[in-house]
């Protein structure tokens, strides 16, 4: 060895042993540490030794560590003094040194993972097929009367279900897990119920509705005739509806009773057009016909059945159009526009200028200052605050479609760069909190921006006896985001705790371009915790949605992986969404585990193999 190759690994153990005494007082110095629960203990030691790792740039030591083939603590999150401890015995080794003391932290290689898979058992259940990343799926209101859809959620390898008390209520929820019990234990497993509690809504006010007219239009071809006819539903008022045909309620259940297939039912619509509906099936209910033309019906149009020999003996066998449904409204916002946000909530008309619309929090005007940032319907419309007074907020439209966007009413509204003054937990939250304690497993946090709302949910649960429950914090703002090791700390109060990284929220109020960098460090830094995460928002959406997923998002699924668990929105095909995610998963764990890639023997390029043979099979998976 060289006098040069000698100095330089004695200055590299020297960075080192300082590196290693900073994490030290870190942890030392921390007086929080003291308060988290006993079996969080050691994990908020080492999150401690992390964040002082992290306000280094250490990418320097790095590359000096990776010339010596050794550990360049690119992969310590889980046990970071025990790495830096090993490197450091190594470079002393290679350097001659005497051998540094032995490490003093709480985690080693070890335990790190094991502490990170202890509490993702405890908090989302164990893994199916060999799998670390569990699958959570948020079930639709029609859970609490499908019992078979909640038994194929399950048997597809649902470990985790997901009751968002936003919407529904009681009655629906405890119907909901009663149909997940009964499933858990067909299949002789026990599935997870998770409730998320909505917090504070922040959204747009309600719009004038529109004309009660009913649009109806076929398919036509690309020279403009009609390819598919339009299907009608004609029933009563209070009759039930038909999939895939437009309803059009009428006033006399004797026509209705009188009409037969084959028939054929004319009217002129809204604009004099003379149109023509014919019957192709009746039932006691209603009858289905087909329209070939566009056609606006509005109520009290006047439907004839077009028969000369009953007109003949008893004069027009006719009817009217019932009431309709108003049509939804819309705000127009192009770039350039004001928009005038207001703090009432009466309905309001779309076209009256100055646009406006209401906002359903209060708060916001007395927290939102000029220069601030607004985003409208997860980020589709962006704008800045110009004004602010006792008549609202004037908002000048930064950030449109090309040929302008609508804004509708119960949209969400994002004010990223506002320290709004809420508590993440509402009246109705806390109404629902009791139920919560009772039924479910753990629970989510929304709207999480500081450790104070954290420690507000701890007490109320206290209070409830709600101790057993699991405490997941969704990490949807930027305030959570920079507040996290704060919000961690004090979470590890309590024995069971996870994150849900919230990307549709976050990606609207960090800025598209940033979500990747800070769903990685939302990773990082809860692997340092030994806390679970819960990769949330759009996961295979179109897959669940349509039956066939897109390029990316099946990339994006297979990148979730790194996650404790993934979850699913509904869909109708939501059930061959968790079958698919499932073949994924289990394909990816033997390929990479956190950030390490695992080197399992590679099979696409040996002999013999039948890659085609394999795809093949593969393929049966998709619905």
């Amino acid at each position: 060895m060289t006098t040069h190759q000698q100095v330089a690994l004695v200055e590299l153990a020297s960075k080192l042993d300082g590196l290693r005494g900073e994490l030290i007082d870190a942890a030392g110095g921390d007086d929080r540490l003291a308060a988290v629960h006993p079996r969080n203990r050691a994990s908020a030691e080492n999150l401690t030794h992390y964040m002082a790792l992290r306000r280094h740039d250490v990418r320097f030591l790095q590359a000096d560590l990776a010339a010596l083939g050794l550990s360049s603590l690119g992969r310590s999150e889980a046990h970071v003094l025990a790495s830096v401890d090993a490197v450091r015995l190594a470079v002393a080794s290679l350097a001659g040194l005497e051998p540094p003391e032995d490490g003093r932290g709480l985690v080693d290689f070890a335990s790190g993972e094991r502490l990170l898979e202890r509490n993702a058992i405890t908090l989302l259940g164990e893994g199916r097929n060999g799998r670390q990343t569990r699958i959570m799926v948020t079930l639709p209101s029609e859970a609490a009367t499908d019992a078979a859809l909640v038994d194929r959620l399950v048997a597809a390898g649902t470990e985790v279900v997901r009751v968002n008390c936003a919407h529904d209520g009681p009655a629906q929820w405890a119907a909901m897990i009663a149909n997940v019990r009964t499933a858990a234990r067909a299949h002789g497993r026990h599935v997870k119920v998770t409730m998320d509690i909505a917090g504070p809504k922040l959204r747009t006010g309600p719009i004038l509705p529109g004309a009660a007219v009913a649009h109806i239009k076929p398919t036509r071809d690309d020279l403009g005739r009609c390819a598919t006819p339009a299907r009608v539903w004609l029933t009563l008022l209070n009759g039930p509806d038909c999939p895939d045909a437009a309803r059009l309620p009428v006033t006399d259940a004797k026509w209705l009773a009188r009409r037969k297939t084959g028939e054929r039912i004319t009217f002129r619509d809204t604009r004099g057009s003379q149109r023509s509906l014919l019957i192709t099936s009746a039932t006691p209910e209603g009858c289905v016909a087909d329209l070939a033309d566009t056609a606006y019906v509005e109520p009290g149009t006047t439907l004839h059945h077009n028969d000369h020999e009953h007109h003949h003996r008893h004069g027009d066998d006719v009817v009217q159009v019932d009431a309709l449904v108003p049509r939804e409204q819309k705000l127009r916002l192009r770039v350039g526009d004001d928009l005038l946000v207001v703090p009432d909530l009466d309905p309001v008309d779309p076209h009256a200028t100055p646009v406006r619309i209401g906002c359903t929090l209060p708060q916001v005007f007395e927290d939102a200052r000029v220069g601030h940032r607004v985003f409208f319907d997860d980020g589709k419309i962006g704008g800045i605050i110009e004004a602010t007074g006792p008549g609202g907020l004037t908002v000048k439209i930064t950030d449109a479609a090309p040929q302008g966007a609508s804004l509708g009413a119960g949209k969400g509204i994002n004010l990223p760069d506002s320290q709004l003054q809420l508590s993440a937990l509402t009246d109705e939250d806390t109404a629902n909190l009791p139920f919560v304690v009772e039924h479910a497993d753990a629970m989510s946090l929304s709207f999480v921006r500081s450790a104070d709302d954290v420690a507000l949910l701890q007490r109320r649960l206290t209070d409830l006896g709600g101790t057993h429950l699991g405490l997941i914090l969704k990490v949807e703002t930027v305030a959570g985001f920079e507040n996290l090791p704060e919000i961690l700390l004090t979470a590890m109060h309590w024995p069971q705790v996870g994150v849900m990284i919230a990307r549709g929220d976050l990606a609207v109020e960090a800025g598209y371009g940033r979500l990747a960098e800070l769903q990685e460090e939302i990773l990082w830094i809860c692997e340092a915790a030994h806390v679970p995460v819960i990769w949330a928002t759009q996961v295979l959406d179109t897959l669940a949605r349509t039956g066939h997923p897109s390029r990316a998002e099946v990339t994006d699924a297979a990148m979730a992986g790194r996650a404790e668990c993934v979850m699913l929105n509904k869909g109708p095909f939501v059930d061959h969404a968790v079958t698919f995610l499932d073949d994924i998963l289990v394909r990816m764990a033997e390929h990479q585990h956190k950030k390490n890639p695992l080197l399992r023997q590679l099979h696409s390029w040996g002999y013999p193999h039948d890659l085609a043979s394999e795809l093949a099979e593969a393929t049966h998976l998709a619905p």
